[in-house]
Protein backbone atom coordinates (compact mmCIF):
# COMPACT_ATOMS: atom_id res chain seq x y z
CA UNK A 1 0.00 0.00 0.00
CA UNK A 2 1.23 3.50 -0.84
CA UNK A 3 0.11 6.75 0.70
CA UNK A 4 -1.84 7.86 -2.37
CA UNK A 5 -3.56 4.62 -3.38
CA UNK A 6 -5.00 1.52 -1.78
CA UNK A 7 -5.35 -1.38 -4.18
CA UNK A 8 -7.77 -4.25 -3.72
CA UNK A 9 -7.66 -7.61 -5.44
CA UNK A 10 -9.76 -8.47 -8.50
CA UNK A 11 -12.40 -10.59 -6.72
CA UNK A 12 -15.87 -9.59 -5.49
CA UNK A 13 -16.64 -7.35 -2.56
CA UNK A 14 -18.64 -9.44 -0.09
CA UNK A 15 -21.18 -7.50 1.98
CA UNK A 16 -22.59 -9.26 5.06
CA UNK A 17 -25.56 -7.94 7.03
CA UNK A 18 -29.32 -7.81 7.44
CA UNK A 19 -31.68 -6.44 4.82
CA UNK A 20 -35.31 -5.84 5.66
CA UNK A 21 -38.53 -5.17 3.82
CA UNK A 22 -39.26 -1.46 4.21
CA UNK A 23 -42.85 -0.21 4.36
CA UNK A 24 -42.99 3.41 3.21
CA UNK A 25 -45.99 5.81 3.08
CA UNK A 26 -47.13 6.39 -0.49
CA UNK A 27 -47.14 9.31 -1.10
CA UNK A 28 -44.42 10.27 1.38
CA UNK A 29 -45.80 11.71 4.58
CA UNK A 30 -46.30 10.88 8.25
CA UNK A 31 -46.91 7.19 8.87
CA UNK A 32 -49.90 7.79 11.13
CA UNK A 33 -51.86 9.49 8.34
CA UNK A 34 -50.84 7.16 5.49
CA UNK A 35 -53.56 5.27 3.65
CA UNK A 36 -51.13 3.24 1.56
CA UNK A 37 -47.70 1.74 2.14
CA UNK A 38 -45.23 0.87 -0.59
CA UNK A 39 -42.82 -2.03 -0.10
CA UNK A 40 -39.13 -1.35 -0.62
CA UNK A 41 -35.88 -2.98 0.47
CA UNK A 42 -33.59 -1.51 3.13
CA UNK A 43 -30.25 -2.72 4.40
CA UNK A 44 -26.94 -0.93 4.83
CA UNK A 45 -24.75 -3.73 3.48
CA UNK A 46 -27.03 -4.60 0.56
CA UNK A 47 -27.17 -0.89 -0.31
CA UNK A 48 -23.38 -0.96 -0.58
CA UNK A 49 -23.56 -4.10 -2.73
CA UNK A 50 -26.14 -2.56 -5.07
CA UNK A 51 -24.10 0.59 -5.65
CA UNK A 52 -20.95 -1.45 -6.16
CA UNK A 53 -22.77 -3.43 -8.84
CA UNK A 54 -23.91 -0.15 -10.42
CA UNK A 55 -20.23 0.79 -10.68
CA UNK A 56 -19.41 -2.52 -12.36
CA UNK A 57 -17.72 -4.01 -9.30
CA UNK A 58 -18.61 -7.68 -8.64
CA UNK A 59 -20.60 -7.69 -5.41
CA UNK A 60 -21.97 -10.51 -3.26
CA UNK A 61 -24.53 -9.98 -0.51
CA UNK A 62 -24.55 -12.63 2.23
CA UNK A 63 -27.31 -12.81 4.84
CA UNK A 64 -30.44 -14.70 5.86
CA UNK A 65 -34.11 -14.03 5.18
CA UNK A 66 -37.30 -15.74 6.27
CA UNK A 67 -39.18 -18.24 4.16
CA UNK A 68 -41.87 -15.64 3.56
CA UNK A 69 -43.04 -13.22 0.86
CA UNK A 70 -40.91 -10.39 2.23
CA UNK A 71 -37.79 -12.55 2.16
CA UNK A 72 -38.43 -13.57 -1.42
CA UNK A 73 -39.03 -9.96 -2.40
CA UNK A 74 -35.77 -8.85 -0.75
CA UNK A 75 -33.72 -11.49 -2.55
CA UNK A 76 -35.34 -10.81 -5.91
CA UNK A 77 -34.89 -7.03 -5.67
CA UNK A 78 -31.21 -7.27 -4.77
CA UNK A 79 -30.48 -9.94 -7.38
CA UNK A 80 -32.20 -7.74 -9.98
CA UNK A 81 -29.59 -5.07 -9.19
CA UNK A 82 -26.80 -7.35 -10.39
CA UNK A 83 -25.71 -8.56 -6.94
CA UNK A 84 -24.79 -12.20 -6.28
CA UNK A 85 -27.29 -13.50 -3.66
CA UNK A 86 -26.22 -17.15 -3.73
CA UNK A 87 -24.92 -16.80 -0.16
CA UNK A 88 -28.29 -15.75 1.26
CA UNK A 89 -29.78 -18.44 3.52
CA UNK A 90 -33.55 -18.97 3.78
CA UNK A 91 -34.55 -19.63 7.40
CA UNK A 92 -37.77 -21.63 7.72
CA UNK A 93 -38.23 -20.72 11.39
CA UNK A 94 -37.53 -16.99 11.60
CA UNK A 95 -39.10 -14.06 9.73
CA UNK A 96 -37.58 -11.45 7.48
CA UNK A 97 -37.02 -8.20 9.38
CA UNK A 98 -39.33 -5.24 8.74
CA UNK A 99 -38.97 -1.49 9.07
CA UNK A 100 -41.47 1.32 8.75
CA UNK A 101 -40.38 4.75 7.50
CA UNK A 102 -42.10 7.71 9.13
CA UNK A 103 -41.25 10.91 7.20
CA UNK A 104 -41.94 14.16 9.01
CA UNK A 105 -41.17 17.85 9.01
CA UNK A 106 -37.90 17.35 10.89
CA UNK A 107 -36.65 14.24 9.09
CA UNK A 108 -37.51 10.58 8.81
CA UNK A 109 -37.93 8.32 11.82
CA UNK A 110 -37.58 4.58 11.39
CA UNK A 111 -39.49 1.94 13.36
CA UNK A 112 -38.01 -1.58 13.37
CA UNK A 113 -39.54 -5.02 13.68
CA UNK A 114 -36.37 -7.11 13.57
CA UNK A 115 -36.15 -8.94 16.92
CA UNK A 116 -35.49 -12.67 16.33
CA UNK A 117 -35.33 -12.10 12.59
CA UNK A 118 -33.63 -14.58 10.27
CA UNK A 119 -30.54 -12.39 9.94
CA UNK A 120 -30.19 -12.02 13.72
CA UNK A 121 -29.33 -15.74 13.83
CA UNK A 122 -26.28 -15.31 11.59
CA UNK A 123 -23.08 -16.53 13.25
CA UNK A 124 -19.38 -17.01 12.76
CA UNK A 125 -19.90 -20.33 10.99
CA UNK A 126 -20.81 -18.23 7.94
CA UNK A 127 -17.10 -17.46 7.59
CA UNK A 128 -16.31 -21.17 7.17
CA UNK A 129 -18.56 -21.53 4.12
CA UNK A 130 -18.07 -20.41 0.52
CA UNK A 131 -19.28 -16.85 1.15
CA UNK A 132 -15.81 -15.32 1.19
CA UNK A 133 -14.33 -17.46 -1.57
CA UNK A 134 -12.12 -15.30 -3.78
CA UNK A 135 -13.21 -12.07 -2.08
CA UNK A 136 -11.23 -8.89 -2.66
CA UNK A 137 -12.82 -7.35 0.43
CA UNK A 138 -15.33 -8.15 3.16
CA UNK A 139 -17.64 -5.24 4.06
CA UNK A 140 -19.38 -5.10 7.44
CA UNK A 141 -21.16 -2.46 9.49
CA UNK A 142 -21.75 -1.66 13.14
CA UNK A 143 -25.39 -2.65 12.75
CA UNK A 144 -24.58 -6.37 12.65
CA UNK A 145 -22.88 -6.73 16.08
CA UNK A 146 -25.89 -4.98 17.66
CA UNK A 147 -28.38 -7.59 16.40
CA UNK A 148 -27.42 -10.55 18.60
CA UNK A 149 -24.53 -12.24 20.38
CA UNK A 150 -24.00 -14.60 17.44
CA UNK A 151 -23.86 -11.65 15.03
CA UNK A 152 -21.30 -9.93 17.25
CA UNK A 153 -19.23 -13.12 17.30
CA UNK A 154 -19.34 -13.17 13.48
CA UNK A 155 -17.93 -9.64 13.22
CA UNK A 156 -15.32 -10.22 15.92
CA UNK A 157 -14.04 -13.32 14.17
CA UNK A 158 -14.02 -11.60 10.77
CA UNK A 159 -11.70 -8.98 12.25
CA UNK A 160 -9.20 -11.36 13.81
CA UNK A 161 -5.58 -11.26 12.63
CA UNK A 162 -4.75 -13.59 9.77
CA UNK A 163 -8.08 -13.05 7.97
CA UNK A 164 -8.16 -14.16 4.33
CA UNK A 165 -9.01 -10.73 2.88
CA UNK A 166 -9.12 -7.08 3.98
CA UNK A 167 -12.19 -5.92 5.91
CA UNK A 168 -13.98 -2.60 5.61
CA UNK A 169 -16.21 -1.50 8.48
CA UNK A 170 -18.81 1.26 8.50
CA UNK A 171 -19.40 2.30 12.12
CA UNK A 172 -23.09 2.96 11.30
CA UNK A 173 -24.16 3.59 14.90
CA UNK A 174 -27.89 2.97 15.39
CA UNK A 175 -28.72 4.07 18.97
CA UNK A 176 -32.02 2.18 19.00
CA UNK A 177 -30.14 -1.12 18.66
CA UNK A 178 -27.90 -0.62 21.70
CA UNK A 179 -28.72 -0.78 25.41
CA UNK A 180 -26.66 2.34 26.11
CA UNK A 181 -24.14 4.67 24.50
CA UNK A 182 -21.20 3.45 26.57
CA UNK A 183 -21.62 -0.12 25.34
CA UNK A 184 -21.93 1.02 21.75
CA UNK A 185 -18.88 3.27 22.08
CA UNK A 186 -16.74 0.48 23.48
CA UNK A 187 -17.84 -2.26 21.08
CA UNK A 188 -17.85 -0.15 17.91
CA UNK A 189 -14.56 1.54 18.78
CA UNK A 190 -12.84 -1.81 19.37
CA UNK A 191 -14.19 -3.34 16.17
CA UNK A 192 -13.42 -0.30 14.02
CA UNK A 193 -9.84 -0.16 15.25
CA UNK A 194 -9.27 -3.73 14.01
CA UNK A 195 -10.56 -3.16 10.47
CA UNK A 196 -8.47 -2.30 7.41
CA UNK A 197 -10.81 0.40 6.05
CA UNK A 198 -13.24 2.32 8.28
CA UNK A 199 -16.04 4.80 7.54
CA UNK A 200 -17.46 7.06 10.25
CA UNK A 201 -19.32 10.35 10.33
CA UNK A 202 -17.81 13.13 12.42
CA UNK A 203 -21.14 13.75 14.17
CA UNK A 204 -21.47 10.02 14.75
CA UNK A 205 -17.98 9.88 16.28
CA UNK A 206 -18.81 12.83 18.53
CA UNK A 207 -22.01 11.15 19.72
CA UNK A 208 -20.15 7.93 20.47
CA UNK A 209 -16.83 9.10 21.85
CA UNK A 210 -17.54 12.50 23.33
CA UNK A 211 -16.55 16.12 23.19
CA UNK A 212 -12.85 15.32 22.71
CA UNK A 213 -13.77 14.52 19.10
CA UNK A 214 -13.74 17.92 17.45
CA UNK A 215 -12.47 17.25 13.92
CA UNK A 216 -11.24 14.53 11.58
CA UNK A 217 -7.68 14.38 13.03
CA UNK A 218 -9.10 13.76 16.51
CA UNK A 219 -11.05 10.79 15.13
CA UNK A 220 -7.81 9.48 13.62
CA UNK A 221 -6.15 9.83 17.02
CA UNK A 222 -8.85 7.57 18.49
CA UNK A 223 -8.82 5.06 15.61
CA UNK A 224 -5.15 4.60 14.76
CA UNK A 225 -5.46 0.96 13.71
CA UNK A 226 -7.17 1.09 10.29
CA UNK A 227 -4.94 1.35 7.23
CA UNK A 228 -7.55 3.74 5.83
CA UNK A 229 -9.95 5.85 7.90
CA UNK A 230 -12.62 7.91 6.14
CA UNK A 231 -14.25 10.64 8.25
CA UNK A 232 -17.36 12.16 6.69
CA UNK A 233 -18.02 15.70 7.86
CA UNK A 234 -21.64 15.86 6.82
CA UNK A 235 -22.38 18.89 4.69
CA UNK A 236 -18.78 19.94 4.24
CA UNK A 237 -16.26 17.31 3.17
CA UNK A 238 -14.82 13.86 3.66
CA UNK A 239 -11.25 13.15 4.75
CA UNK A 240 -9.41 9.89 4.15
CA UNK A 241 -6.40 9.13 6.32
CA UNK A 242 -4.02 6.69 4.65
CA UNK A 243 -1.31 6.03 7.16
CA UNK A 244 -0.31 9.46 8.42
CA UNK A 245 -1.41 11.28 5.24
CA UNK A 246 -4.76 13.08 5.05
CA UNK A 247 -6.73 13.63 1.84
CA UNK A 248 -9.80 15.91 1.94
CA UNK A 249 -12.42 16.38 -0.78
CA UNK A 250 -15.32 18.80 -0.43
CA UNK A 251 -18.90 17.62 -0.79
CA UNK A 252 -21.19 18.32 -3.71
CA UNK A 253 -24.26 20.53 -3.76
CA UNK A 254 -27.37 18.34 -4.02
CA UNK A 255 -31.10 18.97 -3.74
CA UNK A 256 -31.98 16.40 -1.07
CA UNK A 257 -35.13 14.29 -1.35
CA UNK A 258 -34.23 11.90 1.49
CA UNK A 259 -30.91 11.47 3.34
CA UNK A 260 -31.31 7.80 4.28
CA UNK A 261 -28.85 5.58 2.42
CA UNK A 262 -26.36 8.30 1.49
CA UNK A 263 -23.67 6.97 3.84
CA UNK A 264 -23.93 3.50 2.33
CA UNK A 265 -23.72 4.99 -1.15
CA UNK A 266 -20.64 6.99 -0.20
CA UNK A 267 -18.92 3.88 1.14
CA UNK A 268 -19.75 1.98 -2.05
CA UNK A 269 -18.41 4.74 -4.28
CA UNK A 270 -15.16 5.00 -2.33
CA UNK A 271 -14.68 1.21 -2.33
CA UNK A 272 -15.49 1.08 -6.05
CA UNK A 273 -12.74 3.63 -6.60
CA UNK A 274 -10.25 1.52 -4.66
CA UNK A 275 -11.35 -1.60 -6.55
CA UNK A 276 -10.62 0.25 -9.81
CA UNK A 277 -7.19 1.22 -8.51
CA UNK A 278 -7.96 4.95 -8.29
CA UNK A 279 -5.88 7.16 -6.00
CA UNK A 280 -7.56 8.15 -2.76
CA UNK A 281 -8.81 11.61 -3.74
CA UNK A 282 -10.63 10.44 -6.91
CA UNK A 283 -12.05 7.59 -4.81
CA UNK A 284 -13.41 10.19 -2.37
CA UNK A 285 -14.94 12.06 -5.31
CA UNK A 286 -16.61 8.85 -6.46
CA UNK A 287 -17.96 8.45 -2.93
CA UNK A 288 -19.53 11.91 -3.04
CA UNK A 289 -20.97 11.32 -6.51
CA UNK A 290 -22.54 8.04 -5.42
CA UNK A 291 -23.96 9.62 -2.27
CA UNK A 292 -25.61 12.24 -4.47
CA UNK A 293 -27.47 9.42 -6.23
CA UNK A 294 -29.02 8.32 -2.95
CA UNK A 295 -29.84 11.83 -1.75
CA UNK A 296 -31.81 12.75 -4.86
CA UNK A 297 -34.43 9.99 -4.42
CA UNK A 298 -36.80 9.07 -1.55
CA UNK A 299 -35.63 5.43 -1.66
CA UNK A 300 -32.28 4.14 -0.36
CA UNK A 301 -31.02 3.44 -3.87
CA UNK A 302 -31.05 5.78 -6.85
CA UNK A 303 -29.50 5.83 -10.32
CA UNK A 304 -25.90 6.97 -10.75
CA UNK A 305 -25.15 10.09 -12.80
CA UNK A 306 -24.41 9.30 -16.48
CA UNK A 307 -21.01 7.72 -17.10
CA UNK A 308 -19.72 10.77 -18.98
CA UNK A 309 -20.65 13.04 -16.06
CA UNK A 310 -18.90 10.73 -13.60
CA UNK A 311 -15.77 10.61 -15.75
CA UNK A 312 -15.69 14.38 -16.26
CA UNK A 313 -16.06 15.17 -12.56
CA UNK A 314 -13.49 12.60 -11.50
CA UNK A 315 -10.98 14.41 -13.75
CA UNK A 316 -12.22 17.95 -13.11
CA UNK A 317 -10.09 20.71 -11.63
CA UNK A 318 -10.87 21.83 -8.08
CA UNK A 319 -12.93 24.85 -9.14
CA UNK A 320 -15.15 22.81 -11.45
CA UNK A 321 -15.61 20.17 -8.76
CA UNK A 322 -16.65 22.71 -6.12
CA UNK A 323 -19.14 24.36 -8.48
CA UNK A 324 -20.84 21.10 -9.52
CA UNK A 325 -24.41 20.51 -8.34
CA UNK A 326 -27.09 17.87 -8.81
CA UNK A 327 -30.83 18.13 -8.94
CA UNK A 328 -30.93 21.69 -7.62
CA UNK A 329 -34.34 23.08 -8.48
CA UNK A 330 -33.71 25.90 -6.00
CA UNK A 331 -30.74 28.27 -6.13
CA UNK A 332 -27.46 26.64 -5.17
CA UNK A 333 -27.30 28.46 -1.84
CA UNK A 334 -30.56 26.75 -0.83
CA UNK A 335 -29.21 23.32 -1.65
CA UNK A 336 -27.53 21.07 0.88
CA UNK A 337 -23.95 19.94 0.85
CA UNK A 338 -23.50 16.27 1.56
CA UNK A 339 -20.59 14.01 2.35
Amino acid sequence: MTTDSVNLGPGPVVCVGETMAALVPDPLGPLESADRLGVAVAGAESNVALYLADHGVPARWVSAVGDDPFGRRVRERIAAGGVDVSGVRVDPDRPTGLLFKDPGEHGTRVHYRRRDSAASALGEDLLDGPALHGAALLHLSGITPALSSSCRALVERALRPGRPCPVSFDVNHRPALWSDRATAADVLGTLADRADIVFVGLDEAQALWGDAVTDAPSVRALLAGPRVLVVKDGARAATAFVGADAHTVSALTVRVAEPVGAGDAFAAGFLAGLHRGLPVEPALRLGHLTAASALRVPADHGPLPPADVLAALLDADETTWREASFGCEAPADQGERVA
